[in-house]
């Protein structure tokens, strides 16, 4: 075996890890009965300290692209935790997993690239998809906790065209801003809202949020993308909504709705067959290149 082939497989079991530590977050969210500011906020307190003790010497450049990528990254994180205080688990990530369409249809406006033909159909699926959330009984949800966990997908849509934007930057930083202000924000709130109990339940579920959950899978998936071929790597951390509903089910028994199980397929169809699409398109270009 070439060391190309070995690399290509250890990235791939890193994305493979990747998706399995965020799924973790619906199950531990539910596991934790406080507020969801005072768990975003612990949360990101302990993935920063993480973060900050891996990379011992941080590059904070304060670019435009970085500090709106962390402003994008939080967004995502706060409405990420309400959806999920709020709405199903299934709801809050498969809504949220729409974001590579966003990504695609908010990039001409951003950094200039023009949507591809799989982009928008992909989008007409996706919305196709969430609006079967809002049938009936809101797939198991709440309209609120539905359009938050929408919120999340765009914000996240918006995090990653930031990055993208950062040829030279590191994920990693942009993470630990991210999480700096995720505590802020969520420590300002929370002085207006219930003081969470402690417990030991609630201090070590809020540890693992915070190291595996966030703070490892960031590590593995910065390491990980950069050995796997993008339609590979897009295949494989789509594992993550299909885990994340799963665990819940498995573990207190929240069965997702027909509606949010028929609306879920429909995204994670658009979005890997999309990115598919996109990803071999790309391929034949640099082979014509050639």
């Amino acid at each position: 075996m070439s060391s190309t082939t070995k690399g290509m497989g250890l990235g791939a079991l890193a994305l493979a890890a990747t998706a399995f530590c965020w799924s973790l977050a619906g199950l531990f969210i539910k596991m934790v009965d406080w507020q969801p500011f005072a768990i975003a906020g612990s949360r990101s307190i302990v993935a920063a300290v993480f973060l900050l003790i891996y990379i011992r010497k941080p590059r904070f450049t304060f670019s435009p692209a970085q500090v709106g990528a962390a402003i994008a990254y939080a967004a995502t994180m706060l409405m990420f935790v309400y959806a999920n205080k709020n709405t199903s688990s299934a709801n809050a990530i498969l809504l949220q997993y729409g974001a590579p369409i966003y990504t695609g249809i908010l990039g001409p406006l951003l950094i200039k690239e023009r949507p591809r033909l799989e982009h928008i159909i992909g989008f007409m699926v996706v919305a196709l998809g969430m609006g079967l959330f809002f049938l009936g009984d809101l797939g198991g949800g709440s309209l609120v906790g539905d359009l938050v966990a929408v919120g999340s997908g765009i914000s996240f849509a918006c995090y990653f065209i930031l990055m993208r934007m950062q040829k030279d930057g590191s994920p990693l930083e942009s993470s630990i801003l991210a999480h700096l202000l995720t505590a802020l924000i969520a420590a300002v709130v929370s002085l207006f809202m219930p003081a969470p109990v402690l417990s030991g339940v609630a201090i070590a579920t809020i540890i693992g949020l915070g190291v595996v959950q966030t703070g490892i899978a960031s590590v593995l998936f910065a390491w990980g993308i950069r050995r796997v071929p993008a339609m590979e790597g897009i295949l494989i951390v789509g594992l993550e909504p299909v885990f994340n509903p799963l665990w819940v089910f498995l573990a207190i028994g929240e069965q997702p709705s027909p509606n949010a199980l028929a609306g879920g397929g429909l995204i994670l169809a658009a979005v890997i067959v999309s990115s598919v699409v996109s990803a071999r398109r790309e391929q034949a270009q640099l082979m014509r290149a050639r």
